[in-house]
């Protein structure tokens, strides 16, 4: 991932607490053609391994040979932003549209589990990730033992060693604080979602 100095994550901590909030990431692999295949999947992050599944019936896990290389990628909130809130449009003119959003890319070697005892402690553990800030967590153990061992009959698990961890921030840092309060203002008035969450980003910088 291109990363200029002002906009490189090092902090593990930082990165670790981006990629749970993330809670899922889009795992790509190479098939033996040659041709990238990915897929969006919940994922936990322990120590130097991260752990998820896919439904059997997705063929990319077929063409993943043991050890193989993969790259999981973890995306926040983005917004576009317009060279219109610049300070400095009025200043000079020199402004162009951006785009601003944070990503992590986890990069190792995956292997596929089909083990159901192994699939079933991954299920429970990444179900409890989701399940136990409810009032009423949902557990694996509230449903028939047979329905529940049927359903790992239908996937696969993946374990990623993780060897390479790069961690991005763009918010506008290489701009003026003028024009960073002007993208603030801008995306606060903007009707999506994502431009408010980036413009809460932006905030404890200004």
């Amino acid at each position: 991932m291109y990363i200029p100095s002002f906009n490189r994550i090092d902090d593990d901590g930082e990165i670790r607490r981006f990629v749970a909030a993330a809670r899922s990431a889009e795992f790509v692999t190479v098939d033996p053609d040659g041709v990238p295949v990915a897929t969006l999947l919940p994922i936990m992050w322990e120590g130097d391994v991260v752990l998820a599944h896919m439904a059997k019936a997705n063929p990319q896990w077929k063409s993943i040979a043991s050890g193989s290389p993969a790259l999981l990628i973890a995306t926040g909130a983005q917004a576009y932003v317009s060279p219109s809130w610049y300070a400095s449009k009025a200043e000079h003119g020199r402004v162009v549209p951006t785009w601003n959003y944070s990503a992590v890319h986890l990069s190792g070697r995956v292997r596929v589990h089909e083990d159901r005892e192994w699939l079933r402690d991954v299920v429970t553990r990444l179900t409890g990730v989701h399940e136990n800030v409810r009032r009423e967590p949902w557990h694996v153990s509230d449903a028939p033992e047979h329905y529940i061992d049927g359903q790992l009959g239908g996937i696969v698990g993946l374990e990623i060693a993780v060897t390479r961890v790069e961690g991005k921030v763009k918010l506008s840092q290489n701009r003026s604080e003028a024009d960073r309060r002007g993208v603030v203002a801008g995306l606060l008035a903007e009707s999506r979602y994502d431009a408010a969450e980036v413009a809460a980003a932006m905030e404890p910088d200004l």
